[in-house]
C-alpha cells in the first residue's frame, strides 16, 4: 500500500479570514430512494483509495442530479507530507479515478479545493491552509448503494455554521487501514479544544487521535451536525491533536468556484443516537 498522505502539518494560527458565506443548517431539500442503512454498500466513512493512497470518506453530497462522497483535498496530493499549504502543494488532475470501498466502479474527482485555489490564485493564507475538500462523483451504476448516514453514530442532521467552543463534545468515524479491519475502533468521542485559523479550522481532541488513512473522515458536533472534514495531525503545539477543516466553509468554497451547482450534504436517514456520555 502506498502511505497515505499523512495527517502532518503543524497547527497554526494566522490572520483574519476574509468572511465566508456558510451554508444553511438544513441540508438537500430533495428526498431521493437511498439504499436501506443496514446493507448500504456505500456511505459516509467507507475507504477510498487515490492512486494508492487510503483516506476515509466523509459524508455524501448531492447538486441534485449527480451525488458526491466527500474526501479530503491532500488524498490526491503528489508532494510529501509537509506540503500541506493547498495553494502550493501537487495534486492529481481532475477527472482521477478514485476507488471507493463498496461500489461496483470508480468514483471520479470532479472537484479539489486545492486546485481550485491555485487556478483562481488564492491569497488568504487560512483558506490556503486549511481548505482541504475534494468531491468524488459516484459512478451511476452504484447510487443506488448508496446511504447517507455515519455508521455507529447515524445523522448527519445537518451542517454546522457556528464552530465549536473549548471543550464542545466532537464525534467522528475513521476507517484507516492501519486499524485492521477492527471496525470497533472506528467510531470516536472527543473534544474540541476552540478554532483555529479565523474558523477555517477547528482542533479536537479524542480518545484516539486520527491516524494516516482517517484522512478525510468526518466530524459530527453534539447535535449531529456536520463539523468537518479530518485533515491533519497536529505536531505543535498540541501534539496528538487534529485539525478539522470547517465544512461550511469549505462547501461555500466549493458551491462558489467549483462549477458544480449547488452542492450540499445530504442528511443520514438512520437517526442520530448522539454522544455516548
Amino acid at each position: 500500500m502506498k502511505t497515505p498522505r499523512p495527517l502532518a502539518r503543524a497547527s497554526a494560527v494566522t490572520a483574519l479570514a476574509t468572511a465566508a458565506a456558510l451554508l444553511p443548517a438544513t441540508a438537500w431539500a430533495a428526498t431521493p430512494s437511498w439504499a436501506p442503512v443496514d446493507t448500504a454498500a456505500v456511505h459516509p466513512g467507507v475507504q477510498t483509495h487515490t492512486n494508492g493512497a487510503q483516506c476515509t470518506s466523509n459524508f455524501v453530497y448531492s447538486n441534485g442530479t449527480d451525488v458526491f462522497l466527500g474526501q479530503a483535498a491532500h488524498c490526491s496530493g503528489t508532494g510529501g507530507s509537509t506540503e500541506t499549504n493547498g495553494c502550493s502543494a501537487g495534486s492529481l488532475p481532475i477527472g482521477t479515478p478514485v476507488e471507493i470501498t463498496g461500489a461496483s466502479k470508480p468514483g471520479t474527482l470532479v472537484y479539489n479545493s486545492w486546485l481550485t485555489m491555485q487556478s483562481r490564485h488564492e491569497a488568504d493564507a487560512n483558506t490556503c491552509q486549511y481548505n482541504d475538500l475534494a468531491l468524488v462523483k459516484v459512478d451511476p451504476a452504484d447510487v443506488s448503494k448508496v446511504n447517507p448516514s455515519l455508521p455507529f453514530w447515524g445523522g448527519p442532521t445537518g451542517v454546522n455554521t457556528t464552530g465549536t467552543k473549548q471543550l464542545g463534545t466532537v464525534l467522528s468515524y475513521g476507517n484507516s487501514e492501519l486499524r485492521g479491519g477492527i471496525t470497533q475502533l472506528s467510531p470516536k468521542q472527543g473534544t474540541s479544544l476552540g478554532d483555529t485559523g479565523g474558523g477555517w479550522s477547528h482542533t479536537v481532541l479524542t480518545v484516539t487521535p486520527g491516524i494516516p488513512g482517517d484522512s478525510g473522515s468526518g466530524f459530527l458536533d453534539r447535535d449531529g451536525n456536520a463539523l468537518g472534514v479530518l485533515s491533519t495531525l497536529n505536531l505543535l503545539p498540541q501534539p496528538g491533536t487534529n485539525g478539522v477543516g470547517d465544512l461550511s466553509r469549505e462547501l461555500a468554497y466549493a458551491n462558489a468556484h467549483g462549477g458544480l451547482g449547488t452542492v450540499q450534504l445530504v442528511p443520514g436517514t438512520a437517526k442520530f443516537r448522539g454522544p455516548l456520555i
